[in-house]
């Protein structure tokens, strides 16, 4: 049987490497994300919906459809984020508090509420959560992502133990610094905010990590297939970094 797969922010950045590695393995696809045009670049062979990771009269239509066209699901990447505001704590709106936690930290909740009813009718499945280093460690000026991300951990250890007796993982890859766009932004972001440059910002982060190299959206993706395969039968409720060994997450600079 052909695993079925949803990813929500799967139209780019980290979720479009995610579906293009279950894909690859020969997985059936459905992903989410808010951008249209994105989806519009898909495979013809994915499932695609154009909604936010935190609309929940959005997402549990995705799901009712999920179920009338699959019939359930077999693994879950909650991976809808943003960067949210590059600030200091007293200078950050509420408004941009609440819109950071909400993508970030209500996504991950709703993919997870409404994904634990077919999992425990099938008796199985897997629910894989895009935290972050920033859920580890403290991250000056990033204080609603941090946060967002670090409840994220708190919601998969639940889930874990919550959906563990009906045959049902869950867990949480930290990503480090990722290539990309969103990447960029950050640096250029922190740059701007601790009036200094976008390389010396790039190279901050660089320097604490042990492989000395950003981390490829593709390395996230082929630990997203491990935790979603038979492989991981028996890895649940745990926290995985795919970051190079970071030691130091704030940039000297």
């Amino acid at each position: 049987m052909r695993q079925r797969v949803l990813i929500t922010a799967g139209g780019a950045g980290i979720g479009r490497a995610m579906a293009n590695a279950f894909a690859d393995r020969g997985a059936d696809v459905w992903v989410t994300d808010v951008d249209a045009d994105v989806l519009a670049d898909c495979p013809l062979n994915w499932q695609v919906s154009a909604v936010s990771a935190a609309d929940e009269v959005g997402m549990a239509a995705v799901f009712s459809e999920l179920a009338d066209r699959w019939g359930g699901v077999d693994v879950i990447c909650a991976n809808a984020g943003i960067a949210g505001p590059t600030a200091r704590v007293e200078e950050i709106a509420l408004d941009d508090w609440r819109a950071c936690v909400s993508i970030n930290l209500e996504g991950a909740f709703l993919a997870s509420k409404y994904a634990a009813p077919m999992m425990k009718d099938a008796g199985t499945g897997s629910i894989v959560f895009t935290s972050s280093t920033a859920g580890v460690y403290g991250y000056p000026n990033r204080a609603p992502y941090a946060a967002a991300k670090w409840a994220i951990i708190g919601l998969m250890k639940t889930m874990a133990m919550e959906l563990g007796p009906f045959g049902i993982r869950a867990n949480a890859i930290c990503p480090g610094a990722v290539e990309g766009p969103r990447m960029e932004g950050v640096l250029e972001r922190e740059a701007l905010a601790k009036a200094t440059t976008r390389d010396a910002i790039y190279e901050g982060y660089a320097a604490g990590v042990s492989m000395k190299s950003f981390v490829r959206a593709k390395d996230v993706a082929e630990m997203a297939v491990f935790l979603g395969s038979d492989k991981a039968r028996m890895v649940s409720g745990q926290v995985i970094s795919v970051d190079g060994h970071t030691e130091n997450p704030d940039p000297k600079v």
